[in-house]
């Protein structure tokens, strides 16, 4: 019961991203072809409200379900695994059309060929973990 508030705010941020078409693949393909604001407005957002959002816990001292503090850990510095992760997951989003939160959000709606990306997403994570190690950090 516990999770149960967390369910709820899924739901409706499915809800937000149906009606504001964030999942429309015609949308995504419009964006990567930087024909429309769309989707860069929506992305803004996002990044806007994930900002304030971090500098009102820090500021708050807000609690994570175990009762922590917030933290955000710091990041190693690199670029060039950052050009190549953030190439292949815009790769992976332009050739899917949707990234992985609205994979979940179109099987919800109907969209049941997801299923077979959701299901590469996970091999793709799995081979990744599998070969983590092997791969220059």
């Amino acid at each position: 019961m516990k999770f149960l508030k967390f369910l709820v705010v899924g739901i409706i941020f499915g809800i937000v991203l149906v009606k504001s078409e964030a999942v429309s693949w015609y949308r995504i393909y419009e964006m990567f072809k930087f024909e429309s604001f769309h989707m860069y407005g929506i992305i803004g957002t996002a990044i806007i409200t994930g900002i304030i959002l971090l500098l009102l816990s820090k500021q708050l001292k807000l609690k994570n379900v175990d009762g922590k503090q917030i933290n955000v850990p710091k990041k190693d510095r690199g670029v060039f695994r950052y050009i190549l992760g953030g190439t292949l997951f815009g790769l992976g989003w332009a050739l899917a059309g949707a990234c992985p939160g609205p994979m979940y959000i179109l099987v919800g709606t109907g969209v049941f060929s997801m299923l077979i990306v959701i299901l590469a997403a996970i091999l793709g994570t799995y081979i990744y973990g599998v070969l983590k190690d092997k791969l220059p950090h």
